[in-house]
């Protein structure tokens, strides 16, 4: 833990007093969204001091040059950045000729935030003594409509406590904005139009050379004690930025309230030509509604969300606070609606690593959408590999691959690589496997199987063929072997059978040659539309069979273990538990260099293996493995806890299980990488869910069987979660008395508890 200045509650985020070193922090652990934009927490009045501004829209990106000092052939040309979009939130307030700004007051009282989870709303207040003597208290309350998906609104109120005041106040839409992140400083915006039409002020903004074009808008109302000014703002236009002004004169105690609704229209939805009339009809859409009726319709839909996706934790607020925050900002950043979306592991809280999807969609996302929505929204992120299925065939083409084999991106925007380091781009190729292990798991899982004849097995008919051809015959091992990779410990590069890699690998081709069959049994025309596509024949299966059957894994017989790779026990094996913890984060204060060298492990490698294929090993190799790397895990993933989370309560290890849950869950609340200011971790927020569901819940599907083997931490008195399984609600309860299983709907399930088959009946308990 690095920071704890965020009060405990279950439902909201709360700070209290003024602090500028946290405000970079804050920005980021405030931020909201709604599927299809977000924002940082930034202030909407001018702000001099340290502050990272940041607006995102969902799908859209720029493909920034990349910047290497040694160009390698296969290299990624650009890397995709995360745009920060034009500022709509800004209202620029003077009283009595100067500009409120936090950082230049005399002094800032009765300072508070808060992020109101329940509900899915931002607000922050304080009392602002200026240099002229006027103490000012201010109210801004804001939120992006779930319900309009393109319109986000703000309540920012104004109060003289000590005299008189001339108040101007001019909310601005600003398309001068750059990137935080940027490897060129190139421009990635232009702005073409700056105007007005009546109240309705936006700029027009296009995005360079991967041609985006939006439309940002705002409308405004002036209420006067809550009563509507008939007031017209006058226009501020500049080059890049149009506001509108409203002048008033308040007594001393007197409330100027603006409401301003903003947002974004964008060519990913609408013709380029109507996109400033459609801003304008969906922003006087908006404003009919008014901000008070509008955050109701917002409190709705969250309530729809946590009906389903709530996570009830009692007897431990900073538990509970974690698994709501995680949940939170995961259904702010994906709907599920829109399947050219994916879920960027910054989300719309900051700029880092670019791309909108990783191979953590597919190893962690999935199984949380999954089960808190319905099968359609996992369906959609499945559809979204599918549909760069082409790019990744190119992606394998640069490297040397032949046939359509297919290497898809370690990060990308739309299929092409895009990531550029190289010992990520052209060797952490395990991300392959786990488009294959999504499959695999949403079949498992909803019993659908009409997603494979219809996508998904071209998907894995074109990893398995890379898998086939990156492997290569040892004479020596007479194995096939896996060289030159990195694991998902990326604290190595450049080894040498890296054991995951290695088995994933195998799996992949033996489940695409066994899914080829069930193909070939229950969708005949289908197959042979396949066949005919893709050019597969028995003999290229069968060579997959020899690949696979034939793989090397690298094993030490004194330890019992699978070893990491081949040369892992070369190292110098020293704990963690012996670093000084002036030495942590390794990864900020260590060389590179020193880094490789050591058995430190950033991430779930091996245990990654035993994790997604639990059902191959038995519990005392899960152990055994467990007892060997844990150790040697630094966690400086945020992808790190989950997993260990959830194998320490499959060994009964609940206060291990425990410590990781609670790393996992409040990671950015307690900032414990030092770097939430960057950002938030929003694709490990899943794993949190996991740690919880499938850790301490012992929820599995086995032998098409849904199974629980419950558990509690002691620090808790009970929890509580939902989860769809093929359509039918399941809510589960836990605590240190037993366990309840609840069914809704009117089909029975059957499901094991312990081991042993129960059989539940629609609306009606069981307590074990």
């Amino acid at each position: 833990m690095n920071q704890d200045y965020i009060m405990p509650n279950e439902w909201s985020l709360i700070e209290e007093g003024f602090n500028p070193q946290k405000v970079k922090s804050s920005e980021s652990l405030f931020s909201i969204g709604n599927g299809a934009m977000g924002q940082r927490a930034n202030f909407e009045e001018d702000y001099s001091g340290a502050t990272f501004q940041g607006s995102y829209i969902a799908g859209v990106y720029y493909p920034d040059k990349t910047r290497v000092g040694w160009w390698k052939n296969g290299y990624p040309e650009y890397f995709a950045k995360v745009l920060n979009a034009p500022n709509w939130i800004g209202i620029h307030v003077q009283v009595e000729g100067e500009t409120l700004d936090l950082n230049t007051c005399i002094k800032v009282t009765n300072y508070r935030r808060e992020l109101n989870m329940k509900q899915g709303w931002y607000q922050r207040s304080f009392v602002a003594s200026m240099a002229n003597g006027i103490d000012l208290k201010v109210k801004a309350t804001r939120f992006l409509s779930m319900t309009l998906s393109e319109v986000g609104a703000i309540k920012y109120e104004i109060t003289p406590l000590n005299r008189k005041a001339a108040v101007v106040l001019i909310p601005y839409v600003d398309g001068g904005i750059t990137n935080e992140d940027s490897n060129w400083d190139d421009a990635f915006w232009q702005v073409n139009q700056v105007n007005t039409k009546g109240d309705f002020a936006y700029v027009r903004s296009m995005t360079n050379k991967t041609a985006f074009d939006v439309c940002s808008g705002m409308l405004n109302e002036v209420y006067l004690e809550d009563q509507k000014l008939d007031i017209q703002g006058e226009v501020v236009l500049e080059t890049r930025k149009v506001g509108l002004k409203y002048s008033l004169t308040l007594a001393e105690g007197q409330k100027v309230t603006l409401e301003k609704f903003g947002g974004y229209v964008t060519s990913l939805n609408h013709r380029s030509e109507v996109l400033v009339q459609e801003s304008e009809q969906i922003l006087t859409k908006a404003r009919g509604f008014g901000f008070d009726a509008l955050l109701e319709l917002q409190i709705e839909a969250w309530d729809s969300i946590w009906q389903m996706a709530d996570i009830t934790i009692e007897g431990d607020v900073k538990a509970q606070q974690g698994i709501r925050f995680n949940i939170f900002q995961l259904n702010q950043t994906y709907s599920g609606k829109d399947s050219r979306l994916n879920i960027g592991p910054k989300g719309f809280t900051g700029e880092k690593y670019g791309g909108s999807t990783y191979w953590d969609t597919e190893a962690y996302c999935i199984p949380f959408y999954m089960a808190t929505k319905d099968e359609k929204v996992a369906r959609n992120l499945l559809t979204y590999r599918y549909n760069q299925l082409d790019k990744a065939i190119e992606n394998a083409e640069k490297l040397g691959f032949t046939g359509g084999a297919a290497l898809y991106p370690m990060v990308t925007m739309d299929g092409e690589e895009c990531h550029n380091e190289w010992e990520i781009t052209f060797e952490e190729i395990h991300r392959n496997g786990s488009m294959l292990f999504a499959i695999y798991n949403y079949t498992r899982f909803t019993g659908d199987t009409s997603y494979i004849p219809e996508m998904g097995l071209e998907v894995m008919i074109g990893v398995s063929r890379f898998w086939k051809q990156r492997s290569n015959f040892s004479t020596d091992k007479n194995k096939y072997v896996i060289l030159g990779v990195t694991g998902p410990n990326e604290y190595e590069n450049n080894v040498n059978n890296n054991w995951f890699t290695n088995y994933i690998a195998k799996w992949c081709m033996e489940y695409t040659a066994e899914t080829i069959e069930m193909v070939k049994e229950n969708y005949a025309d289908d197959f042979q539309r396949i066949q005919k596509k893709t050019n597969l024949s028995e003999d290229e299966v069968a060579k997959w069979l020899e690949v696979a059957g034939n793989m090397y894994f690298p094993y030490d017989e004194k330890l019992n273990v699978y070893l990491q790779q081949d040369g892992f026990l070369d190292k110098e094996l020293v704990p963690v538990a012996d670093l000084p913890k002036s030495q942590r984060p390794i990864n900020q204060k260590w060389s590179w260099d020193r880094i490789l060298r050591s058995p430190y492990i950033k991430q779930a490698d091996v245990l990654q293996g035993f994790y997604f294929f639990e059902n191959h090993f038995s519990k005392e190799e899960l152990e055994r493995h467990f007892d060997f790397y844990e150790p040697f895990t630094v966690h400086e993933s945020s992808l790190s806890p989950c997993v260990h989370s959830i194998q320490a309560a499959v060994l009964n290890r609940m206060d291990q299980a425990y410590t990781f849950y609670l790393r996992t869950s409040r990671l950015d609340l307690d900032d414990y990488n030092k770097e939430v200011h960057e950002g938030l971790h929003i694709t490990s927020m899943a794993g949190t869910w996991m740690s919880v569901v499938e850790g301490f819940g012992g929820m599995r599907v086995k032998n098409d069987t849904l199974s629980f083997d419950p558990k509690i931490p002691k620090e808790w008195e009970a929890f509580s979660f939902k989860v769809n399984f093929r359509n039918q609600i399941l809510k589960v309860e836990v605590s240190h008395r037993g366990t309840t299983f609840k069914l809704e709907g009117d089909q029975e399930l059957n499901i094991l508890i312990n081991g042993q088959s129960t059989l539940l009946q629609p609306d009606n308990k069981i307590v074990l």
